[in-house]
This record gives structure tokens, sequence and C-alpha cells, in this order.
């Protein structure tokens, strides 16, 4: 199977590593101008726009948006009628996707100084979240639970979904999803006009506070132009993973977590690190073995073609500086005594410790949020969790003791900037 093969010892090594790795968030100016066009035509139009968009991208026949609706009832019909398998699996995802987040709820907090002044925090949780889950290649009810639950738990007051439908077509999976994760609102629209419609609001679909979930490159340019007139998770990019092993892992493994990363799209990256030489040349033996078993073998190959890497380390101190440099979405660490190594990790969306802890688990089951961050953003950014969902509040309250004394102190500063008005307001406070 074509893929880059790399050398840490080589000379030109950083500058291979940077060029395969470097993913522009640059768009075409053309991209830009549409999205810009759909946003404000959305603002003005409203529910028209969205309808007329949506007929014509995703093959549509609504005439209004009351089409694009999907009702609680018919959520939970879908939930009703999936096959017990199915159901079993995705309730018991979806119980291990909110036991993993209530344990990031964080509660308000207050202390008093001294002087008797109060001073905390309030939490308080968003009024409304909106909430795209990517449909048209592909069905991701997983997708729902991670972005709706998260929400649910930090107790956002309503979670309005939007998801493309192309044809109409609706996947049982996604609305059952939606039921079992506590979707209020669900609409079959998606895009950059369904990206505007939770910003904006139009007569039937409510304006949000904060908008999550990825989506292609429309969705992430109209979420970036949102930006301000209401809050986003992230700008994602294709999905990203990063495997360090140490040569004693099963071949097929690790080839098969390369591709489950691979397979999402031609632009995803997969990147095998080693300081096996050996076991590069095996793993490359398994993934052209293993690739015609697979339904998206095309895509798999085109990712690892054009950015898909196996790379030769000097050890695995080696290895790990590697990893901070790219600063993956997922790190598989393929090695005996994985959590000891992961303290030498300082940048990377999801940890996944051992040869028995795959990336896949973590997209479905495993816990916590597979919405992660992606293009090197591990570096200042962390996954989509609860206090996305929450906002803090500062609490200061004086006492006529700490008032005085603190006007004191902001008297001299607001003096220092020349702003009469702050120092005389604090002074008004100072007891004599």
């Amino acid at each position: 199977m074509k893929t880059t093969r790399l050398d840490t010892r080589d000379n030109d090594f950083i500058e291979r590593l940077n060029a395969l790795t470097a993913w522009s968030e640059e768009r075409d100016e053309e991209v830009g101008d549409r999205v810009r066009a759909i946003l404000r035509d959305v603002a003005k139009r409203g529910d028209a726009a969205v309808v007329e968009y949506t007929n014509r991208f995703d093959r549509r026949d609504a005439a209004t948006l009351a089409d694009l609706t999907v009702e609680r009832d018919a959520l939970e019909a879908a939930l009703a009628r999936l096959p017990a398998e199915q159901r079993q699996a995705l309730e018991a995802a979806a119980v291990r996707v909110r036991d993993y987040h209530e344990r990031q709820k964080q509660d308000s907090w207050s202390y008093r100084d001294a002087d008797g002044t109060l001073l905390g925090q309030q939490v308080t949780a968003l009024d409304r979240a909106g909430i795209y889950v990517p449909g048209g290649k592909a069905a991701y009810p997983s997708s729902v639970l991670m972005n709706a639950l998260p929400a649910h738990v930090a107790g956002v007051g309503e979670i309005v979904m939007v998801s493309p439908a192309p044809d109409g077509e609706l996947d049982d999976m996604v609305l059952a999803a939606a039921a079992v994760a506590g979707v209020e609102r669900f609409f079959t629209v998606g895009g950059a006009q369904a990206v505007a419609a939770l910003a904006f609001g139009t007569e039937s679909i409510p304006a949000v506070d904060k908008i999550v979930g990825p989506g292609n490159i429309y969705v992430a340019e109209a979420k970036r132009q949102v930006f301000g007139k209401v809050g986003i998770d992230m700008i994602a990019g294709p999905s990203e993973i990063l495997v360090v092993c140490d040569g004693h892992t099963d071949p097929d493994w690790i080839a098969m977590d390369l591709f489950s990363q691979a397979e999402h799209d031609e632009e995803a990256q997969a990147i095998l690190v080693s300081p096996d030489a050996d076991f590069l040349e095996r793993v490359a033996e398994a993934m052209e073995r293993l690739a015609p078993t697979l339904e998206r073998e095309a895509i798999i190959r085109t990712s690892m073609a054009n950015r898909g890497a196996l790379i030769l380390a000097r050890d695995l101190d080696d290895a790990f500086e590697v990893v901070n440099r790219i600063s993956p979405e997922h790190l598989e660490l393929s090695m005996d005594d994985a959590g000891r190594w992961a303290k030498k990790v300082r940048h990377a969306g999801a940890i996944f410790l051992g040869r028995y802890t795959p990336e896949a688990l973590g997209d479905y089951c495993a816990g916590p949020n597979h919405v992660l961050p992606t293009s090197a953003t591990a570096r200042f950014s962390s996954p989509l969790g609860v206090y996305d969902f929450q906002k803090r509040s500062s609490l200061i309250g004086c006492s006529p003791e700490g008032a005085s004394a603190l006007g004191r102190v902001a008297s001299v500063l607001a003096r220092g900037e020349r702003l009469t008005a702050h120092a005389r307001s604090a002074e008004l406070r100072i007891k004599p």
C-alpha cells in the first residue's frame, strides 16, 4: 500500500513531517463567499431560505419547514422499532457516555475573605444549544450521543439538533439516539443554512447560544463566520490517528487501527511511529493484505497515500517527541506500561492506553467524548465536554469593611489611569 515512509534520523525529517501533517484552514474565496451569501439570506428570509437551500442541496421537496421537522414522538417511535441488539448497544453506549460526563459537572463555589467580602463563581448552563450531526455519506448516531449528552448533563434548557437527510432518507439509529440523548427538537437540515438558522433563528428554528458538532467544509466555514454571534466548539479538520507501538502488538491490530480513521475520508490522517523497523514492514504487509477486505478500501488507499505515514524512530523517547510535535486528535499507545509513557504526552485530544484499547472504542462507547481537537489544536484546546455547555459568572459581594479597604486600592489605580469616575465611585465607600 502506498504510504509515506519517514525516519527521524534523516536531516529533512522535520521538514517532511511538517509538510505531511500541515492542514490549512484557509478555504478558497469562493467557498467563503457562498457561505456568506447563505448566512445573509437565512438571516433575512428565515424559513423560506432554509427550505430553498435544503431542497436544492439535499434533493428535498419541502413546502415549508414543517416538512423538515421531526417531532419527538417520531424519535421515540424510531427507538421502539430498533432491533433489540441495536437498541441495547445504543443504550449501553449512552449510559457510559452520560456516566463519564456526569463527572465533569462544575458546581458554583464561594468563600469569604478576612474582611467578610464574598468572592466566588456561579456556574449556570446555556439556555439553548444547537448540535450539528453530519449526514449524507454515512449515519452517525454516535455523534448524536457525544454532542447531546454533555449538553443534557450540563442542564441545557433546550437541545436543538440539525442533520441533513439527502433525498429525505432518515436513519432510525440517528432518530433513536436523539430520543435517548434528550433532544427536544430535530430539523432535517444541514450545511451552511442549518448553521445560519441556529445562529440567527428563523420563524421555526430557535436561535441558540452555542453550536457544536463537526461537518463538511461549508459547515466549518459557516461556524467560523457566525462565531461571535454565537459560541462554537471548534473548527474541526479531518480525522487523525497516531499510533506509537513498541513492536510487540499484532501487526493486524495496528493496521486495522490505522484504517479505522483512514476510512473516514480521503483527507483523514493515519500515522504509525515505532523504533522497530521490522515491525513497520510487518504492519505495511498487513495493511496491503487487509485493505481489500474493507468496504471503503478506495478511501483508505487514497487517505494513506496522501496523508498516511510509517515513521521509524530512534527509540520510544524519540517517538514521543514526534507525538508532541504532531499533537494528534487520537493517540494510541500500543505498548507495555502505557500509563507511564502517557505522562510524556503534552498534546493530544484523547490517549488510548495499551494494546487492548483501540481508538474505535472511544468513537462509540468507552465514555469520553469523541469530538476532539484536530490539526494540532490539541496544543491549546480540549475534547467537547459538559464545561462547553456551562458558563461561569464571577461573584463579588463586599462587606462595608471590604468596600473601604478595596476602595482605597481601587482609587489609587483608577486615578493612575485617569478614570476619575471610577475612583470617586470607589472612594464613596471608604470609611473616614
